[in-house]
């Protein structure tokens, strides 16, 4: 292999959710786990075992108010003593009473204000943390035809995103996530990329995309979305997870690798892999059954793979088939890197890095897993919605 292609991968950094170590479940359950974080530090503190054994995951996104503390340059300088740093700050306008019918297109002015004011706590938040990005999910939308005026929705959207907009430090960028459905049925209010990006498009280059790989419809090509929306300079971050049906947040690579590895072929070709590409490549994800960190662990592993298949693919090979019609050749190229097995040249890669050639056995073996277990009695557990 050449020395780019380590060099990359020596280099990627992925970013992992404060959230995935808290108890999770579906909509009918929340399943308990012994040794679960019972606060933010506890949280970070798991993030930082994935990274050391990873090596390649030294951001620790946070959710508010799931993650709220009382001196946040405080919880900045512990990640940082435990060799991680905050990333994202993820904003909660989604679990509140007062939501119900929506957060910043709600017909009430006062709750518009509600939520447009945390909003701008999250910025607070990455002034004292030293976080580049604010992430924004709206729950916001209707069930019904009729229920509320689609059009005054968006209008009252796009004002309260360019009030963050206008917020934004001069390194600070907004992130804007789309959903196509849930927990609104008729409309959501930011239902898809398009609609993401015209609003990013509108406010202007510190807004940008986040492509979520579980919020489209069945069939939907997602490749071409990273596709565009790289050539258009507007792909600020991706949520990487995994889904069957529709957006179950499993472990990135779980249901379908392969497209995990199409995805990450367009971020090779377009040369958006470097740290400096200014695109955060963060999981989203909720172990429901599954330990938490070992979840996370193999998650990480499971991007490098896709990552190192992307990069062996014989791009001189491709792009001689492509030029001369050979459709059949430009996709053996492809399917040649994506059946490749990659683990052995990750192994050497990893113990390049000083970092053992097998993460997930290395953190069994390190007795991590026992001792948050005998150390975190009594407390609440942070869960979904803690």
């Amino acid at each position: 292999m050449t020395d780019h292609v380590r060099a990359a991968l020596r280099a990627q950094q992925i970013e992992v959710p404060s959230w995935a170590y808290g108890n999770s479940g579906t909509r009918f359950k929340v399943f308990a786990q012994r040794g679960v974080p019972r606060n933010p530090q506890e949280k970070i503190a798991d993030a930082a075992q994935v990274h050391k054994y990873t090596g390649i995951s030294p951001i620790v996104s946070l959710h508010i108010p799931w993650d709220k503390v009382d001196d946040y340059e405080a919880l900045a300088k512990y990640a940082g003593d435990l060799g991680v740093r905050i990333g994202g700050i993820n904003a909660n306008v989604f679990q509140d009473d007062d939501y119900m019918l929506g957060s910043v297109t709600n017909p009430d002015a006062r709750i518009r204000r509600k939520a447009l004011d945390h909003l701008l706590e999250c910025v607070d938040i990455m002034d004292a943390t030293g976080s580049r990005d604010v992430k924004l999910w709206f729950s916001d939308g209707t069930n019904y035809p009729g229920q509320d005026s689609i059009r005054a929705r968006q209008d009252r959207l796009a004002e309260a995103l360019s009030a963050v907009y206008d917020r934004l430090g001069e390194s600070q960028r907004m992130l804007l996530e789309y959903k196509l459905f849930e927990p609104a049925f008729y409309t959501m209010d930011v239902p898809d990329w398009g609609t993401a990006y015209a609003h990013c498009l509108r406010l202007g280059p510190k807004a940008q995309v986040v492509i979520d790989t579980g919020h489209h419809a069945p069939g939907t090509n997602i490749e071409f979305i990273v596709a565009f929306l790289l050539r258009e300079g507007k792909l600020g971050a991706f949520d990487f997870n995994s889904r069957f049906y529709a957006d179950d947040d499993l472990m990135v690579g779980a249901a379908d690798p392969f497209q995990l590895f199409r995805i990450m072929h367009e971020i090779v070709q377009a040369d958006a892999l470097r740290n400096d590409s200014g695109i955060n490549f963060m999981l989203d994800q909720c172990h429901n059954i599954e330990p938490k960190i070992p979840g996370q662990i193999r998650s990480v592993m499971n991007v490098q793979e896709a990552t190192a298949k992307a990069l062996i693919v014989d791009t001189a090979a491709l792009d001689a088939a492509q030029q001369n019609g050979d459709v059949l050749g430009a996709n053996a190229v492809l399917m040649d890197a994506y059946n490749t097995d990659v683990r052995p040249l990750l192994a050497e890669v990893r113990a390049e890095m000083g970092l053992d050639p097998n993460p997930m056995a290395a953190y069994a073996r390190s007795g991590y897993a026992d001792k948050i277990v005998a150390e975190r009695v009594g407390g609440q557990q942070a869960g979904w919605g803690a």
